[in-house]
């Protein structure tokens, strides 16, 4: 049987809603010809960990992986014990997207903080940063931080050296869960290890499928003693590809060439301009500056309930009238009028009834 969908449905759910990038499908077709060695012992692989040496300094190794959730668990598992527990905000996606992996598969603690921007800081990180010695609590050896924020939030440099140094002044290790760290790094206009190695992250979660991917993210160690055991607990959390050298051929064109800062840098763009849009109108109003490429808003939840019947997007606190929109690398500026239309047309029908 054949299956199709209508390529002209656009929304704002989620940048892993968009397709894969043209440069992207060129990439996994270069790598499909003849047999190469699985399980990561081929040409690609190698050229992708030096791509990251050369990108992230010479101490980087990096480990291609299905996806995001695997990515964090893995990591996370690295840097603990048995008895180890992950500092993060309460927002982070480790801690409420990702159905319980962390703590169920990975086996260690989160300890959540509230913080109203979706950052972390060390003031927040030391709520829980306490215990140390006590076997009745789970000892706090990490901290997670997410770039950017699941709030549409951005750390710049110097905030996450704050972080890095007071951790590991306190004897934690720092990881980072850069799915969007592309965007970070687009909208700040620094490069990629201005905001990993350059300020201290042990590790981190390089993001893929959101930035025009087809499948696959890679795990990016900063400090050489975490990759001895990467080898292992990849595959022990069935994060280990046979045919690999599709993930690396992606995340070697997407790091390797630049290709991230023109995706990232238009999806950003999209969501300022849908932002400013949206700002114009009456009884809409942003609820997190808008950062990156996500834009929260509030606005009657009868009016969201019926733009959504013409563009997806989600729901962020229903009860509170929230809503999240998301911005890809196919993005366009028709789609952010049309959806702006829209959306002004409901407000005004709402208004008058």
């Amino acid at each position: 049987m054949t299956f199709s969908h209508d390529p002209a449905v656009r929304g704002f759910a989620s940048d892993n809603y968009s397709g894969v990038h043209p440069r992207i499908l060129q990439a996994i077709t270069r790598a499909n010809g003849g047999h190469q060695s699985a399980y990561g012992d081929d040409e690609y692989t190698a050229a992708l960990d030096a791509m990251a040496g050369e990108l992230f300094g010479a101490q980087a190794a990096i480990f291609p992986v299905f996806n995001g959730t695997g990515a964090n668990v893995t990591a996370l598992q690295s840097l603990l014990p048995r008895w180890g527990a992950v500092i993060c905000a309460s927002t982070a996606h480790i801690n409420v997207d990702e159905n319980g992996a962390p703590e169920r598969v990975g086996g260690f603690k989160l300890l959540q903080v509230d913080s109203a921007d979706g950052k972390l800081t060390a003031e927040l990180i030391d709520q829980e940063a306490w215990g140390w010695g006590d076997e009745h609590r789970a000892q706090p050896l990490a901290v997670s931080i997410t770039q950017g924020t699941e709030l549409g939030t951005i750390y710049t440099p110097d905030e996450i050296r704050a972080i890095t140094e007071h951790a590991h002044k306190l004897g934690m290790k720092v990881h980072l869960d850069g799915s969007r760290l592309g965007n970070a790094a687009a909208a700040l206009g620094v490069e990629l290890r201005e905001l990993t190695t350059d300020v201290g992250v042990d590790i981190v979660s390089l993001g893929g499928t959101k930035n025009g991917l087809l499948l696959g993210e890679g795990i990016l160690t900063l400090d050489p003693a975490l990759a001895q055991d990467l080898k292992y607990l990849r595959k022990m959390n069935m994060q280990l590809g046979s045919k690999m050298r599709f993930i690396s051929a992606q995340l070697l064109e997407l790091y390797g060439t630049g290709l991230w800062r023109e995706l990232a840098g238009h999806s950003n763009a999209m969501a300022a301009k849908l932002a400013s849009a949206v700002e114009e109108i009456d009884g809409v109003e942003l609820v997190y500056p808008p950062q990156a490429n996500g834009v929260f808003a509030q606005l009657p939840t009868e009016v969201s309930d019926q733009l959504r019947e013409h563009f997806r997007f989600y729901d962020w606190d229903r009860s509170a009238g929230h809503v999240r929109w998301m911005c890809s690398f196919d993005t366009t500026e028709e789609d952010v009028s049309a959806f702006t239309a829209k959306l002004r047309e409901l407000l005004a029908a709402y208004r008058a009834a």
